[in-house]
């Protein structure tokens, strides 16, 4: 159940160079926990995202190490919902550390930020995106929420 942008690929599937060797470049994992899914991004600390996907709960631990191991992570930023405790063990068992931050009305600003990366079409453009529903799950807009809310708290 894999959504969202691959790494080495962007929005449209053309290939994209990564540099996740770069000495003097900061990654930043956001984690969107949740019981089924969780939304995952990877951001530098400019803002620029290398990685965001909607994976299953039950794979989280595989797409952490995963990630680890293809950027240098600096810190995992974790929204602190109902399941983060859960989330936060699968961190710690990666050797990461990890950040909370407060997920205090992010699915709406996710749905708005949706709308924004994603402009209706068609008869949908008439109606305002604040009464539709995005055709697939934000939980991966979440994440880089949750990180550029972290990178704008450290600023």
């Amino acid at each position: 159940m894999f959504m969202g942008i691959d790494p080495g690929r962007d929005k449209c599937g053309a290939s994209v160079t990564l540099d996740p060797d770069r000495a003097d470049v900061k990654y930043f994992m956001g984690i969107d926990p949740g019981r089924d899914k969780c939304g995952m991004a990877v951001l530098t600390a400019a803002g620029e995202i290398k990685f965001q996907r909607v994976v299953a709960t039950e794979e989280l631990d595989a797409v952490i190490k995963s990630l680890a191991a293809e950027f240098q992570i600096e810190a995992v930023i974790l929204g602190d919902g109902t399941t983060h405790k859960e989330a936060a063990a699968k961190v710690t068992a990666a050797g990461l550390k990890f950040q909370l931050v407060d997920e205090k009305h992010t699915t709406e600003e996710a749905r708005r930020l949706y709308w924004k990366k994603n402009p209706p079409r068609g008869w949908r453009r008439l109606l305002p995106t604040s009464m539709q529903v995005p055709p697939e799950p934000v939980d991966a807009i979440v994440a880089e929420i949750l990180v550029r809310r972290f990178l704008e708290g450290k600023s």
